[in-house]
C-alpha cells in the first residue's frame, strides 16, 4: 500500500469557489489546476438543482453538444474553462469538471454558479411633512422613499451629490435605508440626493431636487388649506354670534312670561285660607 501525504490529498478536490454573474450576460468557469498536472480526459457537469452532463475532453476532443439546459449556451475553451451565456435567472448552482491526468490521477473541482437579475433604476418618491403652525417656517421636512421593482437582495444607501462628505446620521434612515429623512433650509434648494441600488453585480441610481416639493403656496385652481381657514374661520364666528345674540334677546322675556304663570296659579291657593264660615 503506497501512502501519500496529506497536502497531495487535499489537492485532488477544489470546493467552495464562488463565481457570480448577472442575467443576460455570460460567465467563464476556469478548470484550474495544479502545476505539471497534464490533462487527457476532462468531463464538466451540473450537480444541482440537477444533475447534467455539460461538456468533455477526450482524446484532443471538446465536445459540447449533450442534451441539458445549456445545451447551446455552452463553450469549452482549448484550457478547458467553460464559458456559459446568455444566462438566465434559473442558472444558478453547482457545477464541477473532473480532469485525469496522462498517470490517471484525477482532479476534482467545484464551482458554485450565482446569476443575479441586473438592477433597475430606481424609483424615488418625495413627501413633504405638512406644517401644523401657523407661523411660516424656513425649513422643510422631507421623506425621500426609494424603492426597486421585482428584485431582491439588493441593498439601498443614499448620497448627497453637492457635498463630498455627506455623514447619514443613523436615525435619519427606515427601513433598511429605503426612507432618508432630512430637513432643508432656503440654501438646499440647489441640493440634490440620490438613491442608489445594488447587488453583488450591478447597480442603478435615481436623483432628485427635494426642494422643488417644498412649496407652501397653492396649485393654481386648486384651494391651499390656508385659504379654507380664511373662509371656515370668519363663518363659524358669525354663527356663533348670532347663536349667543338670539340667547340673550329672548331669555328674559321667557322667564318674565313664566314668571307671570306662576303668579296667576299661586294667587287663589294663597287667598283660600283666609275666607273662613264663621259659627
Amino acid at each position: 500500500m503506497v501512502m501519500r501525504p496529506l497536502w497531495s490529498l487535499l489537492l485532488w478536490e477544489v470546493t467552495g469557489a464562488q463565481v457570480l454573474s448577472k442575467v443576460g450576460g455570460s460567465v467563464l468557469l476556469v478548470a484550474a489546476r495544479p502545476p505539471g498536472f497534464q490533462v487527457r480526459e476532462a468531463i464538466w457537469r451540473s450537480l444541482w438543482p440537477s444533475e447534467e452532463l455539460l461538456a468533455t475532453f477526450f482524446r484532443g476532443s471538446l465536445e459540447t453538444l449533450y442534451h441539458s439546459r445549456f445545451l447551446g449556451r455552452a463553450q469549452l475553451h482549448s484550457n478547458l474553462s467553460l464559458e456559459l451565456g446568455p444566462l438566465e435567472s434559473g442558472d444558478s448552482g453547482n457545477f464541477s469538471v473532473l480532469m485525469v491526468d496522462t498517470r490517471g490521477q484525477p482532479w476534482t473541482q467545484t464551482l458554485q454558479l450565482k446569476v443575479y437579475d441586473a438592477v433597475p433604476r430606481p424609483v424615488v418618491q418625495v413627501f413633504i411633512a405638512v406644517e401644523r403652525d401657523a407661523q411660516p417656517s424656513k425649513t422643510c421636512q422631507v421623506f425621500l422613499s426609494c424603492w426597486a421593482p421585482n428584485i431582491s437582495e439588493i441593498t439601498y444607501s443614499w448620497r448627497r451629490e453637492t457635498t463630498m462628505d455627506f455623514g447619514m446620521e443613523p436615525h435619519s434612515l427606515f427601513t433598511d435605508g429605503q426612507v432618508l429623512s432630512i430637513s432643508l433650509g432656503p440654501g438646499d434648494r440647489d441640493v440634490a440626493y440620490s438613491c442608489i441600488v445594488s447587488n453583488p453585480v450591478s447597480w442603478d441610481l435615481a436623483t432628485v431636487t427635494p426642494w422643488d416639493s417644498c412649496h407652501h403656496e397653492a396649485a393654481p385652481g386648486k384651494a391651499s388649506y390656508k385659504d379654507v381657514l380664511l373662509v371656515v374661520v370668519p363663518v363659524s364666528l358669525l354663527l356663533m354670534l348670532v347663536t349667543l345674540f338670539s340667547a340673550w334677546h329672548w331669555c328674559p322675556c321667557s322667564g318674565k312670561k313664566k314668571k307671570d304663570v306662576h303668579a296667576d296659579r299661586v294667587g287663589p291657593e294663597t287667598e283660600n285660607p283666609l275666607v273662613q264660615d264663621l259659627p
